[in-house]
């Protein structure tokens, strides 16, 4: 098995020290192995794509806009109570 080395904040240092019952290499591990997962599955989906990177871009911005007004609808609205 291979080493890493990781550097991480002050803070979230302190806070894992507030659980030494857990493994953090363990949690770090399988935080790793879920990423790859993710990575393997969205090369899989895209692998026979006929999508540009200015399509995939295009519609991204779409999609942020939706949602973006949708938070600012929910916002107004909360604001208006």
């Amino acid at each position: 098995m291979v080493n890493m080395t990781l550097s991480i904040p002050e803070e979230l240092y302190k806070e894992m020290q507030c659980h030494p019952e857990l493994k953090w290499s363990e949690v770090a591990r399988q935080a790793f192995e879920m990423k790859i997962k993710e990575l393997h599955w969205m090369d899989k989906l895209v692998e026979k794509s006929e999508l540009t990177e200015e399509d995939v871009n295009r519609i991204g911005h779409k999609i942020k806009a939706g949602i973006r007004k949708r938070i600012e609808a929910l916002a107004n609205e909360t604001n208006r109570r």
